[in-house]
């Protein structure tokens, strides 16, 4: 299935193989990567959740850091299809029908996590930033390559500023909270914007390129890559239903395995 790359969590169809905007597989590959990575990084959180394993996964240096390659992976994706999407005109229906996409599944979200998680509830995680960034940058392709910088300065804001003046709830979504906030989930638009200005920075100059490969992506034909290419096809189904049916087995699990 063809799928619009300009969010990296959007099964929205895309346009019709042979026209002029036609769909780049690649960019389903990178979001399957991505998708792996994510499905077994909740695991290893599911498996914690219920005792079987024991990581503080929110303190450990390994799996922060593991977690913020995923959700940057993620987000050059959304930069690179905003791009992209640019490249082919997309008219505004289309655009706001996809939004509203994303901004549902967040509002989803958040209430499935209040339920669970109680009081660390999700309110402004990947999915709400991805619905406020794809606002924020719709008219960010025109920049070209002074994404880069745009991108740069904002990483730098994001590593360097911190005060507390951003830690109450109505202002940490920014960035710059000198305490991350209890929650289960936090993707705050500094840093992370800056990550999709650099992913529209590149997708620009990939569409420059006249869409380059590299030689070993010339054929993504293998029975791996076309699986990789089939999950990234689907990113905003699989990221709402993977935990479900991943926590709801482990229940099973453990129910039958209680004394």
């Amino acid at each position: 299935m063809d799928t619009d790359p300009t969010c990296a969590l959007s099964d929205d169809p895309g346009p019709a193989r042979g026209s002029p905007a036609a769909r780049l597989p690649v960019v389903d590959l990178a979001r399957g990567l991505a998708i792996v990575q994510m499905i077994t990084y909740h695991f290893i959180y599911d498996l914690t959740y219920f005792g079987w394993l024991h990581f503080d996964m929110t303190r450990q240096p390994q799996f922060i850091g593991w977690r913020d390659a995923i959700v940057t992976q993620f987000l050059l994706v959304v930069g690179v299809g905003i791009a992209l999407g640019e490249a082919r005109h997309r008219s505004g229906a289309r655009f706001w029908r996809r939004w509203c996409q994303i901004a549902g599944a967040a509002a989803l979200v958040s209430a499935a996590s209040a339920w669970l998680f109680g009081p660390r509830l999700i309110w402004f995680g990947i999915l709400h930033f991805v619905a406020v960034a794809l606002l924020l940058s719709r008219r960010l392709p025109a920049l070209g390559l002074w994404n880069l910088l745009l991108g740069a300065v904002l990483l730098a804001l994001g590593s360097s500023v911190h005060d507390a003046r951003f830690d109450p709830a109505w202002v940490d979504w920014i960035g710059f909270a000198a305490h991350k906030p209890p929650t289960e989930d936090y993707v705050p638009l500094v840093p992370w914007l800056g990550v999709v200005a650099i992913g529209i920075a590149l997708g620009w100059r990939w569409r420059q390129s006249g869409f380059a490969l590299a030689r070993p992506l010339h054929r993504l034909d293998s029975a791996p890559a076309r699986g990789l290419r089939w999950l990234g096809s689907w990113p905003l189904t699989i990221y709402l239903v993977h935990q479900p049916i991943l926590m709801g087995m482990l229940w099973l699990v453990k129910s039958v395995l209680a004394p």
